[in-house]
């Protein structure tokens, strides 16, 4: 009723919303390009005096950029794809197979969602700690730091997503069961089912999962410091641009972090823009089903 006599006000808010989204994103660029003793001045100045590249050549001095984009992409990848793998095998599974203890399993799966993935960081760091027969320990996982030397750490307790598998679940519900069983009755078994049948329609919620799956994997901060510190070498791009401030000059500190953080956004933006249509599609299929 209100959408309907104040049509404007959906409009408003709407702008609102952009503006609020779109100007810390605009200043963070900005803060980049300002000069030392510019940023957190008063009277603020959005624009700098001089646009000036020389904060990014220092966060590229002072940061190993190409080990840690590395290290960075390595573990997103190994988590994305693993992800999606499980989520979609595990999604197909709980919706179209019949088996004992299916909604047992489903309400575990969706029990995993009410705690905060930092609770289990302790754990999981024991864990890999005494990983038999990985980084010098033995078959009972003694005697060495076990995978907290690999780049592997960053990934494990990461690679299967209980609202991954909820998601693609849900959307898979949809898919009507005549046509699957029609695969059947033409001799397909159920990992060519899945593979050429549920695959292709649940496309744009897997795209979806994968962009979200992949923001999070590659902004991830608490678990890679942690691994970090068992291993400096596998230090991701987010740890790397929060010592920035440590090892830079006082005045310049806002702008080079700025720089960095910059950096670290480019590839989520570009994987965003080049996926948005099936991503948009994904987020409307998900609400309706």
């Amino acid at each position: 009723m209100i959408r309907r006599r104040f049509p404007w006000l959906s409009y408003l808010v709407v702008v609102t919303g952009a503006v609020l989204t779109v100007v810390p994103f605009l200043d963070m660029v900005m803060t980049s390009f300002k000069g030392p003793g510019e940023a957190g001045t008063l009277p603020y100045r959005f624009l700098p005096e001089a646009f000036d590249l020389s904060n990014y050549r220092a966060a590229v001095d002072q940061l190993d950029l190409p080990v840690l984009f590395r290290n960075s992409v390595v573990a997103t990848a190994l988590i994305t794809g693993s992800v999606l793998l499980t989520s979609s095998l595990a999604g197909y599974a709980l919706a179209k197979l019949r088996f004992p203890g299916r909604n047992f399993i489903f309400r575990l799966v969706l029990s995993t969602m009410m705690f905060p993935p930092f609770l289990f960081f302790i754990p999981h760091f024991l864990i890999l700690v005494h990983w038999p027969l990985a980084g010098g320990n033995d078959l009972l996982g003694r005697g060495g730091a076990g995978l907290t030397v690999s780049i592997a750490a960053l990934a494990v307790p990461f690679l299967v997503n209980g609202f991954g598998i909820f998601l693609t679940r849900q959307f898979m519900l949809s898919i009507p069961d005549e046509v699957l069983e029609a695969a059947r009755i033409d001799g397909a078994g159920e990992f060519a089912v899945w593979w050429r049948i549920v695959v292709p329609q649940t496309k744009p919620v897997v795209v979806t999962l994968g962009l979200l799956t992949f923001v999070d994997a590659w902004n991830e901060y608490i678990w890679a410091l942690l691994v970090s510190t068992a291993n400096p070498d596998v230090m991701t791009l987010p740890v790397g641009i929060q010592l920035l401030q440590d090892h830079v000059d006082p005045t310049r500190t806002m702008p080079i972090v700025m720089a960095g953080l910059v950096l670290s956004v480019l590839p989520v933006l570009i994987l965003f823009l080049l996926l948005q249509k099936h991503y948009i599609r994904g987020v409307m299929l998900s609400g309706l089903k």
